[in-house]
């Protein structure tokens, strides 16, 4: 799943390298922090929150078949 998104991300902003995203366990539930660099931060949103929307979306409906919740967090 992280792999995915980070394909995902990574093929969104200008500067690929400055990419992180963290992966945080819980019981149920699985929290992927992305972070990329401020002037890419916008292409992520995207305009009024579409590409974040979508991207939240693909990780919703991949982690539905394992079981488990996953939300995706846009970090400064």
């Amino acid at each position: 799943m992280k792999e995915l998104l980070e394909f995902l991300v990574r093929s969104l902003v200008d500067e690929p390298d400055k990419v992180s995203i963290t992966e945080v366990k819980g019981e149920r539930s699985v929290v992927y922090e992305i972070r990329v660099s401020l002037a890419d931060k916008g292409k992520i949103i995207g305009k009024q929150g579409r590409v974040a929307k979508a991207l939240r979306t693909i990780v919703k409906a991949a982690s539905a078949k394992s079981g488990t919740k996953a939300v995706v967090e846009i970090l400064e």
